[in-house]
């Protein structure tokens, strides 16, 4: 993209990605951005109390890391390209989480809402199919989990 002087200006894309055993702590956003950003979107992705018709206390993640985060980030830059964004952060939980408790967290800073909605969507989709991160469902204990 060029000024009207002639002189390219480069968009440098940020990405950011965890896997922790820990809850996961998301740093608020720190207004004002950048000035390039017209949409900021967040996917959260929970545990459910059913899962596969079965009530379940949790889910047990474990993961090939080094290889998950590698895919994870190929994926955020491969999709850079194909939605222009400015930045993506994601977080993923592995060890237990229980069932209220988030395991995913995906926030991407973008020029407009429909890439970055585009991106988050094809983004879980393929984290699902390539990252070698697996869930199992815990069985649900005999008292119900808190409201």
């Amino acid at each position: 993209m060029g000024d009207n002087q002639g002189h390219l200006k480069l968009e440098l894309m940020e990405i950011e990605v965890l896997i922790t055993e820990k809850p996961l702590v998301i740093s608020p956003i720190s207004f004002p951005l950048r000035g390039e950003e017209g949409a900021v979107i967040e996917f959260w992705g929970v545990a459910r109390l059913m899962e596969r018709g079965q009530q379940i206390a949790g889910l047990e993640y474990e993961a090939y890391r080094p290889m998950a985060e590698k895919i994870l980030y190929e994926i955020a830059e491969e999709l850079s390209k194909k939605y222009p964004c400015q930045k993506i952060e994601i977080q993923h939980r592995v060890g237990t989480v229980r069932v209220g408790e988030p395991s995913l967290f995906l926030r991407i800073f973008s020029k407009h809402r429909m890439e970055a909605f585009q991106l988050a969507q094809e983004y879980v989709d393929r984290l699902k199919a390539e990252v070698p991160i697996w869930k199992h469902p815990l069985a649900a204990a005999f008292s119900s989990p808190r409201p």
